[in-house]
């Protein structure tokens, strides 16, 4: 039965123009605006919009956006002489520079966490040396001891003349349990929410940002000091809570330029918290791109999301699994790839690239658990090897070869690759990538071997619709 025999007479006039209406909002906000999408993307908002306009257009105007408009109006800088190759592949500056993203920087003292307490032990020790500024970016603070010690931390700094900044997710200040930051906010620590949902029904809402969350993990000492990683700052991600084991992450501390440059990132995200309409920080403009002064070891920051016009760290992928020629590592808590990231690691894998990938044997979403099987099933035949943790893994880094390894915030999902604020980590020293390496290798030795089962119908049919709406979720 057609979905407008389900309407009253009366209201089919009004359901045509709703449709039609919704339809040229849909098509003159993706030109004007440049928000492309996947075609998956377009085909599950014009469907919504033509059999349900009354509940597809509203959503549309709320969750509709992809990119910020003034993204596409990012300087692009000139890189000139591209620094040597043993300091970072010369391909990733010149695809990096030509995405508008910060440039490679130097670093010293990086140390990679084992594990939470380590973690831990490093947040507490780079909170501690801040003595002019201290800059959060978290998606989660946890409504726990975990949470209530970090607070404290903050506050004690702020207490010693410290100017400290906390900026939080709009959505993950919920999931973490809605905290009350008063105390901390009387001791001098400023407190920002990023898009907070029901800030104002006016000012979010029609913009059509509320479905972008900025899930950017950072904190930054004097601009000279970076914690960085996956971890988001509550208890599951370092101590455990309720009983329950620690989540298995990983995270990383460094100093130098990298730290430096990450204040930038920071900046943009907490102008655009508190002022929307804001100018974005252009990094060619803010320093010279290429200096002689980097040397090796170096790093990249690479940021992703609605403020960059290309899907940068998904772009950085495809070209790294086309160009790899021995090996691809990763460590993915949900592993929902596009059509192009599951083709390129596919075809490494057919011709001969050693394809590892380690995920939770189940996770913390079971929506992402059930889509994902069909790219698991895909790459298992192709040759890849998968490869399923009995703990619950939160971790995100790629290793490609032995030229660069990316550490940070972003899943292996569609979401997270096309519509969140993400920063990863792209590190080019070898020493450095090895002992990524070795910490995912470490991981997957204790992890099971995923082997591909045919599905029934009714399971293929239930993985094919939550993959379809995989974009809006």
């Amino acid at each position: 039965m057609p979905f407008s025999d389900l309407l009253p007479a009366g209201l089919l006039p009004l359901h045509g123009w709703l449709s039609a209406l919704g339809l040229l909002i849909y098509t003159l906000g993706s030109r004007t605006l440049q928000q492309r999408r996947h075609p998956s993307a377009a085909l599950a908002w014009v469907m919504a919009i033509l059999l349900l306009p009354e509940v597809g257009v509203p959503l549309y105007l709320m969750f509709g956006t992809r990119k910020l408009p003034k993204a596409s109006r990012r300087q692009i800088p000139d890189i000139g002489v591209p620094l040597p190759a043993e300091v970072a592949p010369v391909w990733v500056q010149h695809l990096t520079g030509a995405m508008a993203m910060p440039p490679v920087r130097g670093y010293h003292g990086l140390r990679v966490h084992q594990d939470g307490r380590e973690a831990r032990a490093a947040l507490w020790e780079t909170i501690g040396s801040a003595r002019e500024r201290l800059d959060i970016c978290t998606f989660i603070l946890g409504r726990d001891r975990f949470g209530d010690a970090l607070l404290a931390h903050l506050a004690d700094r702020a207490r010693a003349g410290v100017a400290v900044r906390l900026l939080v997710d709009g959505v993950g200040t919920w999931m973490g349990g809605r905290r009350d930051f008063s105390v901390a906010q009387a001791a001098g620590v400023r407190v920002a929410r990023f898009v907070p949902p029901l800030r104002s029904p006016l000012q979010w809402p029609l913009r059509g940002r509320t479905n972008l969350r900025n899930h950017r993990k950072l904190v930054i000492a004097d601009a000279r000091r970076m914690w960085s990683g996956g971890r988001n700052l509550s208890g599951e991600y370092f101590d455990g809570s309720a009983g329950r084991p620690p989540w298995i992450d990983l995270s990383f501390d460094v100093d130098g330029d990298l730290a430096a440059e990450a204040t930038q990132v920071f900046d943009a995200d907490w102008s655009f918290a508190l002022r929307p309409a804001r100018k974005l920080i252009e990094f060619g403009t803010l320093r010279d791109w290429a200096e002689a002064a980097v040397l090796a070891p170096a790093a990249q920051l690479l940021p992703s999301g609605p403020d960059y016009a290309d899907d940068t760290v998904h772009a950085l992928l495809l070209t790294s699994c086309y160009r790899a020629r021995s090996r691809i590592l990763a460590v993915t808590p949900y592993l929902v790839p596009d059509e192009s990231l599951l083709a390129a690691l596919t075809l490494a894998a057919r011709r001969g690239v050693r394809v590892d990938i380690v995920v939770p044997a189940r996770s913390n979403h079971r929506m992402a658990d059930i889509a994902r099987h069909r790219p698991m099933r895909d790459l298992a035949r192709a040759g890849a090897r998968l490869w399923l943790s009995p703990s619950m893994v939160h971790a995100k880094a790629v290793v490609i070869d032995e030229h660069m390894a990316l550490v940070g915030s972003v899943n292996l999902d569609i979401r997270s690759l096309f519509l969140n604020y993400e920063l990863m980590t792209g590190f080019y020293a070898r020493q450095d990538i090895a002992r990524f390496a070795a910490w995912i290798d470490a991981l997957k030795g204790s992890a099971a071997p995923y082997e591909a089962v045919d599905p029934g119908l009714a399971r293929y049919v239930a993985e094919g619709l939550v993959l379809w709406l995989a974009f809006q979720l």
